[in-house]
């Protein structure tokens, strides 16, 4: 069955408000419009709007009252229309979501989905292109999940729905009109389990969400120079699949790792630490990483692209690289 990574997540959602009537959706636009991405079209008409709920513009209530739905036994989905618009829910996520389970000695789960859309790429300049999905997993006490391609989209987030404690759904928003085929049967994805996308012997190159078509095609790129690309998708960044990383560095003896967001600071460090502590030795050549330029995301198309991670960026690292070793 071919469907769009957009009509993926709509399917999860909708197979969730079917199955179990816990579930419903909230946030900002998500019902008369359907949604800023067009996600929720329609399901306002099919569910109504007890379960599908149109928010006021403030992202610390309605997350707030998500959790506060959790607590009392619901299994609310909350849209974050974009991941910038999350900052105003931080003391929610971080003070409440995060931490209710430890602090009250485990009697307390918060068993909510927050889902929203990440990354550049599309000309919305410096306040609406962050990618911010590597602060969310500094937070112990929540899952963060990153779906790269359409299966993964519906997926994973049936996966999240049955997880007890918060999980946190970055959706790349170039994504959404991604296209492919998808297994008639739904199946939950498992959480915390990286991907070899495509297996390769000289290198492995490391990504997630909106970067992994690029990091594809540059592997397609190297391939015609006899450059074996091998591709991992981490797809959960917290937990963190830890032993594909090391399995992938011990046969390929490289990395690179791709990470659209500004490199002092980013996830693709946290990957490298990972890398030198646990896999020094394993290791031909210094980890290499391709990230965001350092700036606020600019508005014009060319500075936009040159400031993102792009194919031939990481194929010339892969290059350099290899020539070093």
């Amino acid at each position: 069955m071919k469907m769009t990574y957009r009509e993926a997540v709509r399917a999860a959602l909708r197979e969730a408000l079917r199955s179990d009537p816990r579930v419903f959706l909230m946030g900002e636009d998500v019902g008369r419009y359907g949604g800023a991405f067009a996600v929720s079209h329609g399901l306002l008409e099919e569910f109504g709007p007890e379960r599908v709920r149109d928010t006021p513009l403030s992202e610390s209530a309605f997350v707030g009252a998500g959790i506060g739905a959790a607590l009392g036994g619901l299994r609310p989905i909350v849209e974050v229309m974009t991941v910038n618009f999350s900052l105003l829910a931080l003391d929610q996520v971080v003070n409440h979501a995060a931490v209710l389970h430890h602090m009250s000695g485990g009697q307390l789960s918060v068993p909510l989905v927050v889902r929203m859309a990440t990354g550049g790429g599309r000309q919305l300049a410096a306040q609406h292109s962050h990618s911010l999905e590597g602060w969310y997993a500094h937070v112990p006490g929540i899952k963060v999940l990153a779906p790269a391609t359409v299966a993964d989209a519906r997926d994973m987030l049936l996966a999240a729905l049955l997880d007890p404690d918060p999980v946190f759904i970055f959706e790349h928003a170039t994504l959404y009109p991604l296209e492919d085929e998808v297994p008639t049967e739904a199946t939950p994805a498992t959480i915390g389990r990286a991907e070899v996308r495509r297996a390769g012997r000289d290198v492995s190159v490391m990504t997630y969400g909106g970067a992994l078509p690029k990091a594809l095609a540059a592997a397609a790129q190297l391939v015609q120079e006899g450059i074996e690309a091998e591709v991992i998708d981490l797809r959960t960044l917290r937990p963190l699949d830890v032993p594909t990383i090391l399995a992938s560095v011990a046969r390929t003896r490289r990395a690179v790792i791709v990470d659209e967001a500004w490199r002092t600071g980013s996830f693709a460090a946290e990957i490298s630490a990972r890398i030198a502590e646990e896999a020094f030795f394993d290791l031909d050549a210094p980890v290499a990483r391709v990230c965001g330029a350092e700036v606020p995301m600019p508005y014009a198309r060319h500075l936009e692209e040159a400031a993102l991670p792009q194919p031939a960026t990481i194929a010339a690292t892969v290059r350099g690289m290899l020539r070093r070793g």
